[in-house]
């Protein structure tokens, strides 16, 4: 058991580890309750498919840029500033909405400037991790930070239903303002010294030097994952399920809804299922004091959600939903958990950074995802839509995981 929670022992991962869950358990209370308000006005499932779009789409455009700055500056910092944006975007739309002031196109600015937040600072935070505990302790760490990530997909969506059924959606946000300052506070509890961060970013303050910085520095990071076939199957792998697996979540309001015919208190606890099942996985994986094969537990984790997705897709019955969601949980803790463990493990120190950008950047296609299944869904259900994704994604993972062998063979850590 100790085993388990070693890395709690560490004061400084204790703190970010609250800080990293009260973002989590914030961005889950609020795309749950954007969803479920989006189609509540508009039953349409194309205007719920673009929470996912301005939610993600910042990966897309800054994930690389916070994979940069992430190995030239200070990661205490960086996040501190995105969770005063991350905040302040809370507190305006808890006005907006005390005031009755809400328009619709606030609720997609209100998804975008944590997306932008978190595209910056992700990075940082799983670098940060690496940083606190080194090599020997990462997979516990990052393991134990999926525990905090997979515990609040099922708090988070869960409290978000209850408080939209018994106070509305102004309840929800005033309550996920607590929590986001409370991971503000938390992170500053974090003393990392001035000189843990790398200071060649001394010789770049320049705008135009910084341009032309970022980009021979971008471009190396490309030749080194390219050259590199286990970083490059994390890469493409999880670029496939961003794009075709996890566009889900929003649709899940809609399958409630429309499918289930359930409200708001129980789509909660449906979307809680698949945080249930992450968390036991993700538990059982920093349970683990020595693990060489990280990959198979990344690929197979993968496939096991993808199918979980596509039986999801074809039942009609509200319990077998949630015990298939809750299967998909159990697969994706191992893909999120071993994705940033792999990354970092076999990562030379000074592109760890830049390594973890490349993985945001792959997470950058789920707004792409979420369009496609977004206008899928109004052609053909959105029932059909999730079970065309699953298929092809399905195909698509088990193809890379057959072609790129290193995956599934032992993880040597660069030291």
């Amino acid at each position: 058991m100790m085993s388990t929670f070693s890395a709690f022992t560490n004061r400084n991962f204790r703190f970010c580890w609250a800080s990293n869950i009260s973002l989590y358990i914030s961005r889950w209370m609020q795309m749950t309750t954007l969803s479920w308000f989006v189609f509540d006005q508009t039953e349409s499932a194309f205007m719920v498919s673009l929470i996912g779009f301005f939610g993600l789409a910042p990966l897309m455009f800054f994930g690389l840029f916070g994979g940069v700055i992430a190995d030239f500056f200070n990661k205490k910092v960086l996040i501190i500033i995105s969770q005063i944006i991350t905040f302040s975007g809370a507190a305006v739309m808890t006005f907006l909405l005390l005031f009755d002031l809400l328009q619709l196109w606030h609720v997609y600015v209100a998804i975008f400037v944590p997306g932008v937040s978190w595209a910056l600072d992700m990075p940082s935070r799983r670098a940060l991790v690496m940083d606190i505990l080194g090599p020997d302790r990462i997979t516990n760490g990052i393991s134990l930070d999926a525990v905090g990530m997979h515990t609040s997909k099922m708090i988070g969506p869960a409290t978000a239903g209850a408080l939209i059924a018994f106070t509305g959606v102004l309840g929800t946000y005033v309550f996920m303002s607590v929590i986001i300052f409370v991971g503000t506070v938390s992170i500053f509890q974090v003393n990392m010294n001035q000189d843990d961060f790398d200071q060649r970013n001394k010789n770049h303050f320049s705008v135009l030097s910084a341009i032309k910085f970022f980009f021979i520095e971008l471009g190396d990071a490309f030749k080194y994952a390219l050259n590199n076939q286990t970083i490059f199957a994390v890469l493409v792998i999880t670029f496939f399920m961003n794009l075709l697996l996890f566009p889900y979540m929003q649709m899940v309001s809609i399958i409630s809804k429309e499918v289930l015919s359930v409200g708001p208190l129980l789509m909660g606890i449906l979307m809680a299922s698949d945080g249930f099942g992450a968390l036991i996985g993700s538990t059982a994986l920093a349970s683990k004091s020595k693990m060489e094969f990280h990959g198979r537990y990344y690929l197979y984790g993968s496939i096991l959600s993808l199918s979980g997705l596509l039986l999801f897709g074809i039942s009609d019955i509200y319990f077998i939903s949630m015990i298939l969601l809750f299967a998909l949980g159990l697969g994706t803790s191992g893909f999120g958990t071993m994705q940033s463990v792999i990354v970092l493990l076999v990562s030379k120190k000074e592109f760890r950074g830049r390594c973890m950008g490349l993985v945001t950047l792959c997470i950058g296609a789920a707004p792409v995802g979420s369009i496609i299944l977004g206008l899928s869904s109004e052609m053909f259900s959105t029932s059909n839509a999730l079970i065309i994704n699953s298929a092809i994604g399905l195909v698509l993972v088990i193809i890379s995981g057959y072609k790129m062998t290193s995956i599934r063979g032992r993880i040597i850590p660069d030291n």
